[in-house]
């Protein structure tokens, strides 16, 4: 997609149906450095699925994950956008530690299809809403106005 929707969409990509474990999202940090990129510096609010054992022993609060996207126009083609993605899982103080590493390994892996699927779901909503306002505006040009005019007596 062009760059000026995946960017728009990116602010706005949750909440979304593909991702239902984000609850909440606030943004830590947002600014514009020297080059002129924009960094967002987002925390993600999280309720994930994980494995009764981990519940039954409290490791969810030894459990952080550092994601990282970066959002770059194509150089050839201006109507893509490329997307790298990464993350970094520390889970501390655990003997489980490597398994629960892999786990959420997996879990961010085949997560990563339903970012995109939710970009595509947010693009898609805007373009949607931009329509509709395209719609909205013509129609009220087409709409005659009322008697604008008044006779004096």
């Amino acid at each position: 997609h062009p760059w000026e929707t995946v960017t728009t969409a990116a602010m706005q990509k949750y909440p979304n149906p593909m991702n239902p474990s984000v609850v909440g999202v606030d943004v830590l940090d947002r600014h514009i450095d020297p080059t002129g990129k924009l960094h967002s510096h987002r925390l993600l609010s999280t309720e994930w699925g994980m494995p009764s054992i981990v519940k039954s022993i409290s490791f969810t609060n030894m459990v952080s994950v550092d994601e990282r996207l970066v959002y770059k126009p194509h150089p050839q083609e201006p109507g893509k956008t490329i997307l790298t993605q990464e993350a970094i899982i520390t889970v501390k103080g655990v003997s489980l530690s490597s398994y629960l590493e892999g786990l959420m390994e997996s879990t961010i892996s085949s997560n990563a299809n339903k970012g995109r699927e939710a970009m595509e779901w947010v693009i898609n909503k805007l373009n949607a809403e931009i329509e509709e306002l395209t719609a909205s505006a013509r129609g009220s040009m087409r709409t005659p106005m009322a008697a604008a005019a008044f006779v004096e007596k």
